[in-house]
C-alpha cells in the first residue's frame, strides 16, 4: 500500500492507503474522497478527476501523454505544470507520499 494525501479545495485532507496497481483516481473513488467525480471511469474520456500536483512531485511522476494533456483543455483552471488527471497516475511504490490538491470545482 502507497499512502497519498488528497486536499480538497477547503483545505481538507484526506490521507489514504493505495493499492499498488490502481490509479490516484481510483484511490479517491474507493475511499469515498470529495472533490475528484471521475465520470468516465477512469477511460481519460474527461477531465472530471483533474487535481495539482504538489510542486515537490512534478518530477517525480511520469509526464503526461497527448490524451491527458488534450483533456486537460476541458479542466477547470488547469495549470500547465501542476495539472494532472487521476485516472493516469498510476499507483506505484515510488509515489509513496504524493499529495495532490483538489481544484474548486470540477467540470
Amino acid at each position: 500500500m502507497v499512502k497519498i494525501t488528497y486536499i480538497e479545495f477547503n483545505g481538507t485532507e484526506h490521507v489514504v492507503d493505495v493499492e499498488v496497481g490502481m490509479t490516484v483516481m481510483e484511490g479517491a473513488r474507493d475511499n469515498n474522497i470529495p472533490g475528484i467525480e471521475a465520470d468516465c471511469g477512469g477511460a481519460c474520456a474527461c477531465s472530471t478527476c483533474h487535481v495539482y500536483v504538489d510542486p515537490n512531485w512534478v518530477g517525480k511522476i511520469p509526464e503526461k501523454e497527448d490524451m491527458e494533456e488534450d483533456m486537460l483543455d476541458f479542466a477547470y483552471s488547469p495549470d500547465e505544470n501542476l495539472s494532472r488527471l487521476t485516472c493516469q497516475l498510476q499507483v506505484t511504490e515510488e509515489i509513496d507520499g504524493l499529495i495532490v490538491r483538489m481544484p474548486e470545482k470540477q467540470i
